[in-house]
């Protein structure tokens, strides 16, 4: 399995991303990590050390699962992937997830730093639909529609039995 995971945040990429690498036994990646300098949330790195890690991470593990919102690290990866997952719950299923969404170590020192963060998130999450950035419906559509390999959109997170 080499399964690329992306969406909104707040989609349930990460829910699934790790649903999926724990079933499987697989390598998971979480974008955010590669994306923005340690500890310092919205801080990128920059874009050149961000596609050697990615390429690192494809290269080092034959069975895997990568999840993000960021269109072209999923574009740049999906050559790789035997399965692309498109997340797409819409507007309020992505910010009833975020206000539920426990604490993420990996990306904030404390609950309270992530939970100060929240507000920016939910403006950022409610634009999806109408940005035509890399992070954005538009272009995540382009992309899934683009793939000729296989692929899903689900609306709801798919069930794990």
């Amino acid at each position: 399995m080499r399964a690329l995971i992306f969406g909104n945040s707040g989609s349930g990429k990460s829910t699934l991303a790790k649903r999926l690498a724990a079933r499987h036994g697989c390598a998971h990646l979480d974008l955010d990590t590669i994306v923005w300098e340690p500890g310092r949330i919205a801080e990128a790195r920059p874009m050149e050390r961000v596609l050697a890690d990615l390429d690192a991470f494809i290269a080092q593990h034959d069975a895997w699962v990568i999840e993000g919102c960021y269109g072209d690290l999923v574009e740049h990866a999906a050559h790789a992937c035997t399965e692309l997952l498109f997340l797409n719950p819409g507007r309020e299923a992505c910010l009833a997830n975020n206000r539920r969404r426990p604490w993420e170590p990996h990306k904030y020192d404390s609950p309270a730093k992530q939970d100060a963060m929240l507000d920016n998130l939910q403006a950022w999450v409610s634009g999806y639909y109408e940005r035509d950035d890399a992070w954005s419906y538009a272009a995540h559509r382009r992309l899934f529609d683009a793939h000729a390999g296989e692929k899903t959109e689900y609306t709801t997170l798919p069930a794990m039995d």
